[in-house]
This record gives structure tokens, C-alpha cells and sequence, in this order.
């Protein structure tokens, strides 16, 4: 037997499935980024409503954690993450559209350059594997 029989038993993934898993990293860098944020206006501003804030910390990390596991599926080549991929992010192109009616350009901008990509290689690989 060669060496290379003993190696990992996990696929290589997809170069789609790789560019997912990039993403999808990104995406929940960026969502973790802004729970950590909000956590620190928490302690720098005397105007707030903790309920509320707590509530949307927690939903920041747990979409992060959420994002990350996604990512995660693709990059082990499972099929776990494909349906919270897709959601995530047709409800990311929702939060885009709103930002695009409140003149919040920028903020669209970046969202739609990480929600389509994500988005576009996502249905592509749940349609070649099924």
C-alpha cells in the first residue's frame, strides 16, 4: 500500500463548492463583526434598550455560527448547508432591496457582492449533485 491510500478519506471539494465555503467565511466574519459591534455600543452609549440589544447580539452570533457550520458542509462535501445557504442569502438580496429603498447604497452594494455570488454557486451545485 502507498502512503497515499492512508491520507484523509474526505474528497477534495469542487473549486464551486470552494468558492462557496470562501463566502460563506466571509459572510459569517462580517455577521460576527457586526454582533461584536453591536456588544460594544452596548457599553459606549448610555441611550439603549437592553432587551432588544441582547436579542440582536445573540441572533448575530448565532447567525455567524450558523454561516460558519454552512460553510463548514461545503468544504466537507455534505449536503447540509445547501438549504441555509440559499435562505440566507435570498433573505441577504431581501435586506438589499430595502437598504436600495432607504438610499443606503453602499450597504447594498456590499451585500449583493457577497449574497449573489453565494447565491449563484449555491443553486448551481444543488443542481449538478441533486
Amino acid at each position: 500500500m502507498s502512503s497515499n491510500s492512508t491520507s484523509s478519506n474526505t474528497p477534495k471539494p469542487s473549486t464551486k463548492r470552494s468558492r462557496v465555503a470562501a463566502l460563506l467565511y466571509v459572510e459569517a466574519g462580517i455577521v460576527f463583526a457586526l454582533g461584536l459591534w453591536l456588544t460594544v455600543l452596548g457599553f459606549t452609549h448610555e441611550e439603549k434598550e437592553m432587551t432588544p440589544l441582547l436579542a440582536e447580539i445573540g441572533f448575530a452570533l448565532a447567525g455567524a455560527a450558523g454561516l460558519f457550520a454552512c460553510a463548514r458542509g461545503y468544504v466537507n462535501g455534505k449536503v447540509y448547508g445547501r438549504s441555509p445557504t440559499i435562505l440566507a442569502n435570498l433573505i441577504a438580496v431581501g435586506v438589499a432591496y430595502y437598504q436600495i429603498q432607504g438610499a443606503f447604497y453602499i450597504g447594498a452594494a456590499i451585500i449583493l457582492s457577497l449574497a449573489l455570488p453565494t447565491l449563484y454557486f449555491a443553486l448551481a451545485i444543488a443542481k449538478e449533485e441533486g
